[in-house]
Order: structure tokens, then C-alpha cells, then sequence
């Protein structure tokens, strides 16, 4: 194990966030560099259990106790060697995941828990660093080809491990760039695209064949698709976006979150000088209390907004673990993400137990203020408590309350895949659609998940793939579908 007493002896530390006076002011991450004498001390925490629940949290099930102890070693070749074993990518889920891993630690049952999430973004960063990820090209062409529909995570995963499986494999995007919400959904405080960069450079040299622009259903149709390729793996995810039916939701101003952090993204990129979306001196209101809308949060802060308020329907989560999410599931908690540090420090306001009843309009055709009220719990159907009635001023107003499934227009429908009773795409224990040689995997299958289940399902829609074109397979299946909850 990596030190008998490091649990005892040493007490859990993260890296420090750059004071919210200077990051506000750039797009880079918000996080301090975090020395590797300190973190191969955090990496000593890890107890080696006999169970390690940490492996039952991560739907990569990654080997986190052994690369711990390599850590601790000083062997980082070797952690990176094992790291990669079962994570394609895990310089995205390092800075991404909300590492369900962290809350199944043993060590969490009294403790804080070991800091997972940490050893594995120093891992691969110092990987990259050394120059130890290089590009593994299959040593033998099977002479099949398959196509790849998303290059978010769940794709870029299925495409990687089919490449190296020796099939020729072209991913297409409808976007002009690869990457998917790693791209356009997350903002650059909370990843560098770089990190994204580098590694596509990686899987074209391994001969991963990327098409952008290229709306799959529209500008290729399902048949074409089909006739081009011997497989299929759709992995769009569910970019079907939840919406708000009041009145007022026509008025300008009213934004779905990726309709906002896009163009913001895109301005990172250097297409805009400035986002056309912006929300400089404006008033900003942002309805969802989830990742989606602290990255909304971080972004209107860094284009110099006037007022930032967030809205959350549900009551504010309890600060520790409730009884009723014992460990070694994962609680839902009141978390203090970047963005939302920014905010408190800006004056701004997170609200909790309210609804949007209407968007007024400014007689112009804009969006002026909200019209709020205060509601009841889950348990009472959310309903209005009466005399709670407000309105708050408001410019400009994401929506980002998830999403509800994957689009059906266009792919699915020429497909003609079967869908489940939430509308996504019906697989088996191989990832298979009702169509054959088509598969799933992520988001689309799934519904709105988290990047390591994303992973996850693409690595193990590769597996079904490959079998299905070979006969056999030595690709990994890394998540028995009836053997892992949701998380």
C-alpha cells in the first residue's frame, strides 16, 4: 500500500484557486500548480482496502489504489501506464468529473476521502509533460470501417479503442471543431482546450479520420451512412434541451445555456473578438443550480456582468452527508464550485425554492425583470407558497436545466431505432440498437450523464463493435450494465 499511516498522518489538501480578484480577469484555470512532493504525500492517504469501493464508484473502474501507490513511489510512468488502462482520457475527467470515486473511498466513512480526482490530473498532465503519451497505431488493419456519430466523450472513447482495434474509423461532427461540450459546453476556466487539442492530435496520428460540419441526417443521411461503413456508433448525445413554457419565454435576452456558452467558447477560439451573446452590464439570471449553470456563472462574471443571480427550484442541499444517501453512494451536497466562490465574493446571490412564473418584458421586445415565487418541496409537487411573489431585474436569462434526451429529428428517425419510454435509444448488454450494426453509447442511450459514464459506454460500445465485426475481441468491457447503479 502506499504508507500505512499516510491516512493518519497526513491530512487531505487540494491545490489553491488563484484569489478571485485576478482569475475573473483571464479564461485560463482557475487552479494553482500543486508541487509533486505534496501531491505523492496526498497519494500516501490511499489505505489499499481489501474492498476498494473507490473501484465501485467509478464507472471506468479505475485502478485507483494502484496508481496511488505508484504515485507515491515516485513511479509516475508506471501510474500513467495504469491510469490509462481503463481511462482513455482522463486529463478531461481529472478536471470534469464530480468523481463519484471520492465519496465511495473507504477512507471517507469518518475522513475526508483520499484526493482522487487530483493524483489523476497530475498523473496525466505530468504524462504529457514528460512526453509519455504518444500515439498507438494498430499493429494490423482489419480492412472494416466504422463511423463514429459525436465526438463528445462517449465518442472520441469509441473511436479511439476501434482504431487501436485496427478498424479505420471516421468520426463526424456537426460542429466546425471535434470535441462536443468538451468543446463548446465547457468553458476555459474549467479546461484549457489544449488538453482537448493535444489529444486529438494524438488519435489522428493513430489514424482516427475526423469530418466536421457534417450534420449527420441532414447532410448525410442514415442510409448513405450505413452504406459507407460496416458499423455504426451513435453517440449525439442529449442535446434535446429541457425548456420553460411561461409566459414571456419568447422575449430577447431568454438564452438555453448552450445557446449562450457557445458563442462564448467560440470567442476563446478566436472567431469573435466578443461573444454576440454577452452579458457585459447586464443583469444576468441563471435558472439551474447544476455544472451547467456555475459555468454559466463564471462566464457572465468574466464578461464583466452587472449582477449575477442564480435560481434553483429545489431546496438548498444539505453541507454533509443526509442519512438517507449513506456512504458509499454518492450525496447530492451544497457544493462551492469556482464559479460559485466568484459569485459570492461579487455579491451576487444563489436562490433556492423558487420558480419562474414569467419573463417581463421591457416594451421593446427585450426581457426586463423575472417574476419568482417562492415553492414547496419535492414532496409537495413544488406548489407556490402563497404571498412569496417577487421580481427580480434581469438583462439576459439562461436556461440551463438540463437536458431530456437525444434529438429524434433527422438520425433516429431514419434509423428507425427503438426508444425507450424517456426517448433514448434502446441498447442490449453489447450496446446494440434494434438496428444492426448500429450502437450506442453515452448520452443518447443513456440519457444526461456524467463524462465518466460517458467514457465508460464508449469504451464498451467498442468492445460490441469489434466483436460484432471480428468475431472476437480483446478490447476491455468496463461496466456490466446490470452490475452498476446510476450515478
Amino acid at each position: 500500500m502506499a504508507d500505512p499511516k499516510g491516512f493518519l498522518t497526513v491530512g487531505r489538501e487540494l491545490p489553491k484557486r488563484r484569489p478571485v480578484d485576478v482569475r475573473i480577469k483571464s479564461w485560463s484555470e482557475v487552479y494553482e500548480d500543486f508541487g509533486k512532493d505534496r501531491l505523492e504525500k496526498q497519494a500516501s492517504r490511499c489505505m489499499d482496502c481489501g474492498i476498494p469501493f473507490c473501484h465501485q464508484g467509478c464507472p471506468l473502474g479505475n485502478l485507483i489504489p494502484e496508481w496511488n501507490d505508484l504515485v507515491h513511489r515516485g513511479d509516475w510512468h508506471e501510474a500513467i501506464e495504469r491510469l490509462h488502462a481503463t481511462n482513455n482520457f482522463p486529463e478531461f475527467t481529472g478536471r470534469l468529473c464530480p468523481a463519484p470515486c471520492e465519496s465511495a473511498c473507504v477512507l471517507g466513512i469518518n475522513q475526508d476521502p483520499v484526493t482522487i480526482k487530483r493524483v489523476e490530473v497530475e498523473i496525466i498532465d505530468r504524462a504529457f509533460a514528460e512526453g509519455w503519451v504518444r500515439p498507438r497505431p494498430p499493429a494490423v488493419k482489419t480492412g472494416r470501417t466504422v463511423a463514429v456519430v459525436g465526438s463528445g466523450p462517449a465518442g472520441l472513447a469509441a473511436a479511439q479503442q476501434l482504431t487501436r482495434a485496427g478498424h479505420d474509423v471516421t468520426v463526424y461532427e456537426r460542429a466546425d471543431r471535434i470535441g462536443g461540450l468538451l468543446r463548446y459546453g465547457i468553458p476555459e476556466f474549467k479546461m484549457e482546450k489544449r488538453h482537448l487539442d493535444r489529444r486529438l492530435a494524438q488519435m489522428r496520428a493513430e489514424g482516427t479520420d475526423f469530418k466536421t460540419s457534417v450534420h449527420v441526417g441532414v447532410d448525410v443521411t442514415a442510409a448513405d451512412l450505413r452504406a459507407r461503413h460496416d458499423a455504426v456508433v451513435l453517440a449525439g448525445g442529449a442535446t434535446a434541451w429541457r425548456d420553460l413554457p411561461v409566459p414571456g419565454r419568447e422575449l430577447r435576452g431568454v438564452y438555453q445555456a448552450m445557446e449562450y456558452l457557445t458563442p462564448s467558447n467560440k470567442a476563446q477560439e478566436g472567431d469573435y473578438e466578443e461573444s454576440p451573446v454577452s452579458a457585459k452590464g447586464k443583469h444576468v439570471v441563471v435558472i439551474g443550480g447544476g455544472d451547467t449553470g456555475a459555468d454559466c456563472i463564471g462566464t457572465a462574471i468574466r464578461q464583466d456582468a452587472a449582477s449575477v443571480t442564480q435560481l434553483e427550484i429545489m431546496p438548498r442541499p444539505p453541507e454533509s452527508r443526509p442519512d438517507a444517501q449513506p456512504w458509499p453512494t454518492y450525496p447530492m451536497l451544497f457544493k462551492v464550485e469556482s464559479a460559485h466562490e466568484e459569485l459570492a465574493d461579487l455579491g451576487g446571490d444563489r436562490v433556492y425554492a423558487v420558480s419562474t412564473t414569467e419573463f417581463a418584458g421591457d416594451g421593446d421586445g427585450g426581457v426586463r425583470a423575472l417574476k419568482i415565487v417562492e415553492v414547496g418541496g419535492p414532496q409537495t409537487g413544488f406548489q407556490p407558497v402563497e404571498g412569496t411573489e417577487r421580481e427580480i431585474p434581469a438583462d439576459l436569462v439562461t436556461l440551463a436545466m438540463g437536458f431530456v434526451g437525444p434529438e429524434r429529428e433527422g438520425l433516429l428517425d431514419q434509423l428507425g431505432v427503438d426508444l425507450d419510454q424517456r426517448g433514448n435509444v434502446v441498447r442490449d448488454g453489447d450496446y446494440r440498437t434494434s438496428v444492426d450494426g448500429v450502437y450506442a453509447a453515452g448520452d443518447m442511450g443513456r440519457g444526461q450523464s456524467l463524462i465518466v459514464w460517458a467514457i465508460a459506454e464508449g469504451r464498451a460500445a467498442a468492445h460490441g463493435v469489434d466483436a460484432y465485426l471480428t468475431g472476437r475481441t480483446d478490447l476491455p468491457y468496463p461496466i456490466p450494465p446490470t452490475e452498476r447503479p446510476i450515478a
